[in-house]
């Protein structure tokens, strides 16, 4: 019979990996059994939980296909799409381990190097994280992911790590706070950074997708960006602030100059075509502040309306 409270719950969100999950589930299993074994706890230490983040292919089937033979699996399957730092909250609110390993479902987060975070975790930490010093994914994606976390630790008080993701390993008392940060627009990582508990890394090889494709576009690689500079930051309403200042500003000075040269050099003004230029140009940094502002003040009427984070279509285990 499993235990209640395993000493290791594994989150890991699914979003179309049919081609992936069974040579996850063989993997993982292979990998934490031995561990569980080396620190003296029976197989059923262990719990993995899969959250379908509305896949549009069997990812939902092949998960209930591996409860069927496994009670350490569960499974929770969202009525539709909330997103990838959505899942990864839904599995840590289900999650009852006393150490929480986070990765993904595409392999590129081996299980093998778990034991490696778990002997760090060891030594008191409360969050070990995963240094990717190889990577195997495209050369675009990965300026844009150390473009954005560098410009997040400059911007924020979040310390972030430039080369993590979200393989990791987090203490049962950090996931228990981690429950109680309920903001709509996620960013994980960041959060975790947020709650303020010892953390390190240990350094692994990132593999390659063992099947399919990236499920993040570029897009969704902006949005979750845009995420984590709003959810930490004020600074682009602060340089919206010193934009305008600075145009308007600009503009006092070339009207001075035009002023000048008209009344002291007798210079005629050119005729409309600057006026034009100058009026959509302001106008272009009025749109540009007023879309910094609405985006905060969305956030404000996402949070009020006070929404479940995420709908469950179906739970097991």
């Amino acid at each position: 019979m499993q235990n209640s409270f395993p000493e290791f719950s594994i989150v890991i969100p699914i979003y179309n990996e049919e081609e992936n999950i069974h040579e996850l589930y063989r993997r993982l299993t292979t990998v934490m059994e031995k561990l569980c074994s080396d620190v003296g706890l029976s197989t059923d230490g262990y719990e993995i939980i899969l959250v379908d983040d509305g896949s549009a292919d069997r990812s939902w089937q092949h998960i209930k296909e591996l409860r069927v033979k496994d009670q350490r699996v569960k499974g929770i399957s969202f009525s539709r799409n909330f997103g990838h730092h959505i899942a990864i909250t839904a599995g840590l609110d289900r999650a009852m381990g006393k150490a929480v390993i986070l990765m993904d479902g595409d392999l590129q987060d081996p299980p093998e190097e778990i034991p490696k975070l778990y002997e760090k975790f060891k030594e008191g930490y409360d969050l070990v994280y995963a240094i990717r010093e190889k990577r195997a994914d495209p050369i675009f994606k990965k300026i844009t992911s150390r473009l954005f976390l560098r410009m997040l630790r400059k911007i924020s008080n979040v310390d972030v790590y430039l080369q993590s993701g979200i393989f990791r390993i987090i203490s049962k008392r950090c996931a228990e706070n981690m429950k109680s940060l309920r903001e709509k627009s996620r960013f994980i990582i960041g959060l975790m950074s947020w709650v303020g508990f010892s953390q390190a890394g240990v350094e692994i090889e990132r593999h390659k997708r063992y099947a399919g494709r990236s499920k993040y576009t570029l897009f969704k690689l902006f949005k979750l960006a845009w995420h984590g500079v709003t959810s930490f930051s004020y600074m682009p309403l602060q340089l919206a602030t010193y934009f305008g200042f600075g145009v308007a500003t600009i503009s006092f000075l070339i009207g001075i100059y035009i002023l000048y040269r008209k009344l002291f050099l007798g210079i005629p003004l050119l005729g409309y075509a600057s006026i034009i230029v100058s009026l959509f140009f302001l106008g272009g940094v009025i749109l540009f502040v007023l879309g910094v502002i609405g985006e905060y003040i969305g956030r404000i009427y996402t949070e009020v309306q006070n929404r479940p984070l995420y709908v469950k279509k179906e739970e097991i285990g």
